[in-house]
């Protein structure tokens, strides 16, 4: 067990040279001070310590997982919340400003996040993501975020049980084969030997139980649902304000900033299913160049969003609430009459 917490520890003090790296700045920062900031103290070594640190931290769970049945239930959630971090670290290496240089950036989301999880191409991610995405966010019939979340049932008449359980689809079976078909496609491109160094590393650390409780659990259910609230949370998907202006009122419109006033919830979302800078998503959205470290000092110059919910998922005034009416409500808007384009059927 010893050997365990310290593998745990020194992947935590590891991860912390990035952070000092770019720990001092102003309380408040325009987008540009921000981005020149960060581009004045990018470096490759501290993301590598980053991504190292998340990796050393899992190995020591697989070790703790293995020494006793309620540590391995622990084990299991901890790896699943690294899995999220891994994701959205690498999120930043698409957008390039994890590391200094493209190439760089692509080779570290590469080797410490898609192919050891088995997430597909960082190309076709970026893609994806950068330019379908981020300049359609909520728009009908191009966003690929937007179809993923109704081809699990969050359209237009769904009954207030069938929200619900969209909001937990990757526990459903439907969801869980979808996550294990899109890691059966990745495994047959180029992340093969990377996922099986993976899994005999588990199970040389913790047995079967680590095995089990640190990949199979983490990586099938634990993980995606993590990364499924992030992505509910991200924007007013189904009642955006539909506004023009600067990328800011565009932006100010459609997305939303979840625990406006609560610190508590703010700090435990932050380390868990919010990790490095998604609790900020609209200044993200705003300014997508910057990086999770000067988000928070972005935001704070910038009008806030059209919606700020205390909670994702409990209570009459949560977002979860909010996308029920606005699906019982309000018809979706075709993206022809927003973007001057017909609608395509661009699938996620």
């Amino acid at each position: 067990m010893s050997a365990a917490i310290s593998l745990i520890v020194v992947g935590l003090l590891l991860r912390q040279f990035d952070r000092f790296r770019h720990l001092r700045k102003p309380t408040t920062l325009t987008a540009a001070e921000a981005m020149s900031l960060q581009r004045s103290r990018a470096t490759v070594w501290a993301p590598t310590l980053l991504l190292a640190g998340e990796w050393i931290q899992i190995v020591g769970w697989w070790l703790l997982a293995g020494t006793r049945p309620v540590l391995a239930v622990v084990a299991a959630v901890a790896v699943g919340v690294h899995f999220r971090h891994l994701q959205e670290i690498s999120h930043f290496a698409v957008h390039g400003v994890l590391a200094r240089g493209r190439r760089a950036n692509t080779v570290l989301a590469e080797v410490f996040v898609h192919l050891p999880m088995a997430l597909g191409p960082v190309g076709e991610r970026r893609t994806r993501h950068v330019r379908d995405h981020h300049p359609n966010a909520t728009v009908s019939g191009v966003d690929p975020n937007l179809a993923e979340l109704r081809a699990a049932g969050l359209v237009h008449g769904a009954t207030k049980g069938a929200v619900t359980r969209a909001a937990f689809h990757p526990l459903t079976v439907r969801g869980w084969w979808g996550t294990v078909s899109g890691i059966g496609r990745a495994l047959t491109r180029s992340e093969g030997l990377a996922a099986v160094v993976v899994l005999v590393a588990a199970y040389a650390a913790g047995g079967w139980i680590g095995l089990v409780a640190g990949v199979i659990v983490p990586r099938l259910w634990l993980y995606p649902q993590l990364a499924w609230l992030s992505l509910l949370g991200e924007h007013t998907w189904f009642d955006p304000q539909r506004r023009t202006g600067s990328r800011v009122e565009i932006e100010a419109g459609r997305c939303l900033r979840l625990y406006p006033e609560g610190a508590l919830m703010s700090a435990v979302a932050a380390v868990t299913w919010l990790p490095y800078g998604d609790l900020h998503h609209y200044a993200h959205s705003a300014h997508p160049a910057v990086r999770w470290n000067y988000l928070p000092a972005v935001e704070r110059g910038l009008v806030p969003p059209h919606c700020t919910p205390a909670t994702l998922l409990m209570g009459s005034d949560s977002l979860l609430a909010r996308h029920r009416r606005a699906l019982t409500q309000v018809e979706d808007v075709p993206a022809a009459s927003i973007s001057g384009h017909p609608a395509s059927s661009r699938e996620p």
